[in-house]
């Protein structure tokens, strides 16, 4: 490769975000979580991989599995898992020590906390975790414990020598389900010791748009000889297309698959949870990250599933964000970590924190924070929130998987906020059991029926409907559905038309076309353009509307 050549990288180079060869999610990242994901999910998996690797390629060639504890290397590369397996073993103790602290913990509270002072039990708290932890009582003295977090980050159990960077070639939809199967090295992969607040990676993705010679390029991710010529194959001469912003006097909103809109008015951009794809040749037309400004104002997450906090995604967007807003919570609960001390400690330097019904403001632009109540399975998680969104006239509400379950909080904030003109509603109300995503976080077993009846779950048809109802909208799309192909590798949901969330979906759809109002479930890629009526008025109403949609 000659030296004075400006490369760029290849839209197609996947890089996926690593925690000790596990596809890094977001409680991947705190302390306390990453604990009981290496003792409870990790460990264990890879233990039934050892013993039994024909019984997991089994079940992951059966789709009734997607989704399971199953490792995807059809039974093979048994050694290498248990030399991942051993490796964890040794370099995490400190880890694998403080998720025993924790079941601990629980257990001494549960034996001795019975409404007494809880001073003579911090002495018991175990060594590891003492003066990382405050004990208390509820109003009916049930103990509990809270985390003191920014303190935990900065102690030794906070190691980002286990965060790396795998890049590879993406050609198609098809990945291993990141819950279950470790990445392993390969020959066609270039794994980083990288971790994810070093300033190179923020330079490893401006390499999408901005070319640099192959001498600084491998200087810069300091490439070893013996991978010159992989790396050099995950770059291109050819410069990107350029995005060609929308400079209408409306809005224009663009969806990018599940969750994942983007909003642009007025010179300003909102991202609400980025999940994209790479691009590649498919059968089913999207956007991907060509698609996105060169600078975004606003990101805005709704909660913190892997779904909708992607690090794959947003460590390659972080140089262009201005700023990330995340919901604030009460800090300190094990099931539901700090998600602002989260990306902080990813490298992410303008985190805004809003509670529910603050709003940010910004000339005709108000976003508000909305309480979100559903889809955790019963837990105390306050790190949820839906979006409302007005620019000039209109209001625009995001509520991503928010399951009403209870009709009189949205009365409550219809009165406060007045009509909403769009709504974004997610509706997959079946649900995975609680065990499923929060399984290794439980200190003792769940009954299977408890288990089963605690749903990650959205709103059914009279849910959603209601939500219509109540706040007049005229229209109604359903997304947040997981049907993207591209979204398996974090989600693995297949709908038959028989599935519920297919049948709710589609009642809500007819019943909303019925009364007159636009209503679609969103699949694969839309654009629609909202048109100002007076593009010379600064209180102009945005009357007409333009759809373009490609499939």
């Amino acid at each position: 490769m000659q030296a004075g050549k400006q490369l760029y990288l290849r839209q197609n180079i996947q890089v996926e975000p690593l925690i000790d060869h596990w596809y890094a999610w977001s409680h991947l990242i705190p302390p306390a979580t990453t604990a009981r994901n290496i003792t409870e999910r990790h460990l264990k998996i890879m233990d039934s991989y050892i013993n039994a690797p024909q019984v997991h390629a089994n079940a992951v060639a059966n789709p009734k599995m997607a989704g399971g504890p199953f490792i995807d290397y059809r039974g093979q590369r048994v050694a290498e898992i248990r030399a991942l397996r051993d490796s964890i073993r040794t370099k995490r103790a400190r880890l694998i020590e403080l998720s025993k602290a924790l079941t601990d913990l629980d257990a001494m509270l549960r034996d001795l906390a019975k409404g007494y002072s809880l001073q003579p039990l911090y002495s018991r708290v175990p060594g590891i975790l003492r003066g990382y932890v405050e004990l208390a009582y509820d109003l009916n003295n049930q103990p509990s414990f809270r985390i003191i977090e920014p303190l935990l980050y900065k102690s030794e159990h906070y190691d980002r020598s286990q965060q790396s960077l795998m890049l590879s070639v993406i050609s198609n939809d098809d990945r291993p389900f990141v819950l279950s199967t470790p990445r392993l090295e390969s020959a066609t992969s270039l794994h980083l010791a990288l971790p994810f607040d070093h300033e190179v990676v923020d330079d490893l993705f401006r390499l999408k748009t901005t070319a640099r010679p192959w001498r600084q390029i491998k200087e810069m991710l300091q490439i070893p000889d013996s991978k010159d010529d992989l790396m050099q194959s995950f770059l291109t001469e050819e410069p990107p297309t350029p995005y060609v912003p929308y400079e209408g006097t409306g809005i224009r909103w663009r969806y990018f698959g599940h969750a994942c809109i983007l909003i642009e008015s007025q010179g300003l951009s909102i991202l609400f949870d980025p999940v994209l794809s790479y691009t590649y040749e498919s059968g089913i037309s999207r956007y991907t990250y060509l698609d996105l400004p060169d600078q975004i104002d606003y990101v805005l997450i709704t909660h913190n599933h892997q779904d909708h906090v992607l690090f794959e995604t947003l460590l390659q967007i972080r140089h262009k964000v201005r700023n990330i807003i995340v919901p604030k919570n009460g800090g300190g609960n094990l099931q539901d970590p700090s998600l602002k001390l989260i990306l902080q400690n990813c490298g992410f330097t303008n985190v805004i924190e809003i509670a529910e019904m603050e709003e940010i403001k910004r000339g005709r632009i108000n976003i508000t924070g909305l309480p979100f109540l559903g889809e955790h399975a019963d837990l105390a998680i306050q790190t949820k929130m839906a979006w409302l969104v007005r620019i000039g006239p209109r209001a625009l509400l995001f509520a991503a998987d928010s399951c009403n379950i209870e009709a009189r909080l949205y009365e409550h904030i219809k009165r406060d906020i007045g009509d909403v003109h769009a709504l974004f509603l997610g509706m997959e109300c079946d649900g995975a059991p609680l065990s499923w995503l929060y399984g290794p976080l439980l200190t003792r077993r769940i009954e299977r029926t408890m288990d089963e009846s605690r749903r990650l779950a959205g709103s059914n048809y009279e849910q959603a409907l209601d939500i219509v109802n109540i706040f007049n909208c005229k229209e109604v799309y359903v997304y947040a559905m997981g049907q993207e192909p591209w979204l398996n590798y974090i989600m693995s949901i297949k709908y038959t038309d028989q599935s519920r969330p297919i049948i709710d979906s589609n009642r809500l759809i007819g019943t909303c076309r019925e009364r007159g109002l636009v209503a679609e479930r969103l699949f694969g890629e839309k654009e629609i353009l909202l048109e100002a009526a007076e593009s010379n008025s600064a209180t102009a109403d945005l009357t007409s509307i333009q759809w373009t949609a490609r499939r």
